[in-house]
This record gives structure tokens, sequence and C-alpha cells, in this order.
């Protein structure tokens, strides 16, 4: 869902001026959703988490939130036409300074054509950012996560193995494609997640 931070603390403008749109890459276990929350926070960013957009949507009452929940309550996936347009009306809805984290979209090679044409439509730059982590690694965190936190949804090796699996299938594509238009940033994402985030906030304030 669309989230906004504490812009005030930037009251200086540099938020407006110079910062871009971001997209959000990594697999299980590198922490991306912790980092986004931690650089919206910070930053002023407004955070586009596609799950949470949707049922948002799905409970506004709008012609497009009414075909978004029929497709939810009876558990079927929403196509992508459908969320393409989600992802276009909500972007909308938020001026051009209101700088967005795209946390979830776009998934593949599919997604990302019309994510470009809605972007390039509604005149928004933005970059993307890649925080690598291996496999190994990535489920390790996961299972001791579940562990810690009573996450049964992250408890079962191959079902975690199947999700990371489907990124290098889907969204790595996406990346490349990315990476051969200069748009990507990588950052290790092994570290901590004070190392992480300080390389992050690096990256995004050109420092």
């Amino acid at each position: 869902m669309f989230v906004i931070a504490n812009r005030e603390r930037y009251a200086y403008g540099v938020l407006f001026l110079f910062f871009v749109d971001i997209v959000f890459f990594g697999i299980q276990g590198s922490g991306k959703g912790t980092q986004v929350k931690k650089l919206a926070a910070e930053l002023g960013f407004v955070i586009f988490e596609a799950g949470g957009e949707l049922r948002k949507m799905a409970a506004s009452g709008s012609e497009l939130g009414n075909t978004v929940k029929e497709y939810i309550d009876n558990g079927k996936l929403v196509p992508h036409e459908i969320i393409m347009r989600v992802v276009r009306e909500s972007t909308l809805a938020h001026p051009k300074q209101h700088k967005i984290i795209f946390d979830g979209v776009p998934r593949d090679l599919h997604q990302m054509w019309d994510f470009d044409a809605i972007m390039k439509e509604l005149g928004r730059e933005f970059m993307g950012i890649h925080l690598l982590l291996d496999v190994d690694t990535g489920l390790q965190r996961v299972l001791g996560r579940a562990v810690k936190e009573g996450r049964a949804d992250d408890a079962n090796e191959e079902i975690i193995k199947r999700r990371m699996q489907t990124f290098f299938d889907k969204t790595m594509p996406v990346i490349d494609e990315y990476k051969k238009q200069e748009k990507i940033t990588e950052i290790d994402g092994a570290q901590s997640e004070e190392e992480v985030y300080h390389a992050l906030k690096k990256k995004v304030l050109g420092v």
C-alpha cells in the first residue's frame, strides 16, 4: 500500500529537487521490506506495496476496486491488466514531487513494459535498487525469522525455494533489462542491516 513518511524532516527541499522514484528488487531474506520502510521514514518517500495497494483498492468502493475485490474474494489471481490499472491510478493520485518506492512491481517483463509506459506517460523518472543475496543466506534468514516470529508461511524450506526460483525466472530478466538501460544500482545485501542502509542511502543521495 501507499505510506507517506515524515516529509517535514526534510524541509530543506532536497527530496523534491533531486530524488527520483525507486523500484526495489531482492529475493526473500534480502531485507528489502525493512530497508524500504527505513528509507521512506527518513527521506520522505511514499511506499507502493503491490499486495497492500490491491487490498486498499478493493476496499475503496470504486469501479476498479469492486473488480479487484471480486477476484480477491474468489481467491483468484488479479489479472495483469487490472494490476497495471491499479499501479497507474495509485501513482497518478500523487503529485510528481512525492517520490515513490515501488515494492513488488514490476515482477516480470510483461509488467515491466506496461510499468515503463505508465512512468513515461506520467513523466516520472526512476532508478532500480537490487539487494544482492545468495540463496543459502536468504533461506537461513527467512527460516530464522519464521522461528523467531512464529510465521508458519516462512517455515517451509521448499516453498521458500520455489518463491526464490520464481524471482530468478520472472524478475531477474527485468533487472537485466534495467541494467542494460543503466538504471540498476546493486547493493550487497549480505551486510548487516545498518551497513546495507548506509550504502543504500549514499546511493539514493548521490554522495
